[in-house]
């Protein structure tokens, strides 16, 4: 669907006024799809987050600080994720090894097992509903890292 039919306007200040309304929309429409998706595992695309973050230092175990760092969203209340996923039996807490002062979380066998056939599911809905070749896709990263390139 194209943005203004979205949108229901035409009306933009100049190509780039569009972009922008248009990344925020297809970010907006993927979240959407990726949380209903999501649901069925009984997960939010933030505790999804964290999981595919300590996956990724698996076998290390992560702070809460470090896991705060790497999440998608910045503004995301990770200890409140983080107690939600431990609650779930997806996510072990325990006391740092070097210093007793910091907890570490890590992820349970339950927590992997969920993370993998997530990812599977998710994967498949992309692939259904993501259709782009791989340099059109190539192109549109180093786009969107134009954008980006005064992030701090």
């Amino acid at each position: 669907m194209k943005l203004e039919q979205a949108i229901q306007s035409t009306n933009f200040k100049n190509e780039n006024h569009k972009a922008v309304l248009n990344v925020l929309y297809t970010a907006w429409w993927l979240k959407t799809i990726m949380s209903r998706e999501l649901k069925q595992f009984g997960l939010t695309h933030e505790q999804y987050n964290v999981l595919r973050i300590l996956k990724g230092k698996s076998p290390e175990e992560m702070c809460v600080k470090d896991i705060a760092g790497r999440m998608i969203e910045k503004s995301s209340n990770v200890p409140r994720i983080i107690d939600r996923l431990v609650l779930k039996k997806l996510v072990k807490r325990t006391t740092d090894a070097n210093d007793k002062r910091h907890t570490v979380m890590s992820l349970t066998a339950a927590g992997l097992n969920i993370l993998e056939l997530s990812t599977q599911r998710i994967n498949a809905v992309f692939e259904q509903n993501v259709h782009l070749a791989e340099t059109d896709a190539a192109r549109l990263n180093e786009l969107l890292e134009i954008i980006r390139q005064k992030e701090s």
